[in-house]
């Protein structure tokens, strides 16, 4: 087969153009560009190896060269990947996956004659292993941390049976081998590079490392040999390349977006938002025909949240040990109004619990959150001896600068109804800090599901857990006993009603204050097909073309 030389020019903005690709045909520069799907990332990508795949960037980047034994589909629901099939015991602790015996390696100069060998089940004890060794580092460990142990819970039974075993029931554990952390990688990679792994990727996806200039571009190749096929046999993927730029500017982002430089952008910038968008998260018609906008449900809830620990000084002096306080803040906000105006519609008023929608286990007539009502908030103010906000000493709400307009918005909606709120900007990382100290008695939070279960959220409400994740220091005892009867309980029915009782008792009891319910964001190119998204905002390029 003919092949093309590749090269790459870094031009002024920093974005890494192709001019030409190893592709299976030399065609025109225009011919080729239709064959390369190019995005930017503004935040840089820190590691291609997936046991660092902690930020959106690098888990972007780490799923198109590695597969997962099984992974979510766009709605949510767990599927096979490198495993066909799967048993689960009677016991519910030990999980028994059949693989696929035609998934190899991308070729690569660690294996003999530079031809990728096939994967089998001790690359899958071997690649589980690693997350959980301390010498690895890797900020997944905690994934497997009190379920298993590394040296029993993962076996070969033969090069294409993997078997895992729990200490005790954990259902979201699939949700968990979804996971970009739980890649699978070749030993014989590790071996060679160590922590050089970094920018020496080699797995099983459906495209290949070919060049990495950290901070101008990442190019990566179609893998020829990919297993997958799509519904006629074709096997996937269609593209023949994926080009990552890292420009840090996202109003030069929109600008070769605009251009045609880029085939999507993931999230508006508040800078350019109601350029593009009308206050109801429209399309504004002078945009018509020249992009595409794409939105969805994305878990991740954006909330307030109040420390709840009645032994902690900072609660015992304060007006938000009070449950009809708390749950007076929470009346005492207009979240559509929220929505419409600082945030054009992007994303849905969280008035349906903790839990985001979007998730099958979502919703909003069983779970009864909090809806805008100033009389019932007044009256709660009332009820706990501060009428109109009488006697009630100034709030303290810490947020981060990003989303100082959202706290002063909330400032602004409850000192109509009584309750002052001062509201303090301080940064990212004194925030955590002070969270997980149990420092911080009202705060601005948020929560990404690290996998598409509502058990990843809460877990921030177990009492047993630590913070992170339980920041409120939350503790209810039938809230507990819900939530580990969940943990056991394998008909997803009857699970999420249980969900649902443990949503709707972190409502009563109003140790947060759930703002809205996210969602992703895209403009696509309108010549882009078959680029779909999910809750997990995770990038599927398999079956994308570009026409």
């Amino acid at each position: 087969m003919k092949s093309c030389y590749c090269q790459v020019v870094i031009c002024r903005w920093g974005l890494a153009v192709l001019c030409s690709l190893l592709l299976g045909a030399c065609g025109s520069p225009e011919e080729q560009s239709l064959r390369v799907f190019r995005y930017n990332s503004t935040n840089g990508l820190a590691s291609l190896d997936p046991a660092f795949a902690k930020s959106q960037e690098v888990i972007w980047a780490v799923k198109q060269l590695y597969n997962t034994l099984v992974e979510p589909d766009t709605n949510l629901v767990i599927r096979p990947s490198l495993a066909k099939q799967w048993r689960e015991s009677a016991d519910h602790r030990t999980y028994t996956f059949d693989l696929r015996t035609d998934v190899y390696f991308h070729d690569n100069d660690i294996f003999p004659g530079g031809k990728g060998r096939r994967m089998t089940a001790h690359d899958v004890v071997y690649s589980l292993r690693r997350i959980m060794d301390p010498a690895t580092a890797s900020p997944g460990a905690w994934i497997f941390n009190g379920k298993l142990s590394a040296d029993s819970g993962f076996k070969a039974l033969n090069d294409s049976t993997f078997e895992l075993t729990l200490y005790r029931p954990f259902h979201p554990v699939l949700g968990i081998l979804s996971m970009q952390y739980c890649s699978i990688v070749p030993h014989e990679a590790i071996e060679k590079y160590g922590k050089d792994f970094r920018n020496h990727p080699c797995g099983t996806g459906p495209f290949r490392f070919f060049l990495w200039d950290e901070g101008q571009a990442l190019v990566l190749h179609r893998n020829p040999a990919y297993f997958e096929t799509d519904d006629t046999g074709h096997r996937l993927p269609y593209l023949e390349a994926v080009q990552v730029g890292f420009l840090e500017s996202k109003a030069s982002e929109f600008l070769l977006f605009r251009q045609g430089q880029l085939d999507f952008m993931n999230d508006i910038d508040a800078s350019f938002k109601d350029e593009v968008l009308t206050k109801q998260g429209k399309l504004r018609k002078e945009w018509e025909g020249k992009m595409v906008l794409s939105k969805h449900p994305y878990l991740n809830t954006e909330y307030l949240g109040i420390l709840a620990d009645s032994t902690n000084a900072l609660v015992k002096e304060s007006p938000l040990r009070w449950k009809k306080v708390r749950q007076a803040i929470n009346y005492g906000i207009d979240r559509t109004k929220m929505m419409t105006y600082l945030r054009n519609g992007i994303g849905t008023a969280a008035t349906a619990g903790f839990v985001p929608a979007g998730l099958p286990s979502f919703d909003a007539q069983k779970v009864k959150g909090y809806p805008w009502n100033p009389a019932m908030s007044r009256q709660l103010l009332r009820e706990a001896g501060f009428p109109d906000g009488k006697g009630l000493p100034v709030i303290k709400l810490l947020s981060i600068p990003i989303y100082a307009d959202l706290a002063n918005y909330v400032a602004n909606e409850l000192e109509n109804v009584g309750i002052r709120i001062q509201v303090e900007v301080v940064q990212k990382s004194l925030l955590l800090e002070q969270t997980a100290k149990s420092q911080a008695l009202f705060f601005r939070g948020s929560w990404i599901a690290d996998y598409p279960d509502a058990e990843s959220y809460l877990a921030m409400f177990y009492s047993k857990n630590p913070a992170p994740p339980n920041y409120t220091r939350y503790h209810n005892p039938a809230f507990d006993r819900l939530y580990e009867t969940s943990l056991e309980e394998n008909n997803d029915s009857i699970r999420y009603i249980q969900y649902r009782e443990m949503d709707n008792l972190i409502m009563a009891d109003a140790v947060i204050v759930p703002l809205f319910y996210d969602e992703v964001v895209r403009l696509v190119q309108p010549n882009i097909s078959g680029f779909t998204g999910n809750g997990m905002n995770l990038l599927e390029l398999r079956r994308v073309k570009k026409n």
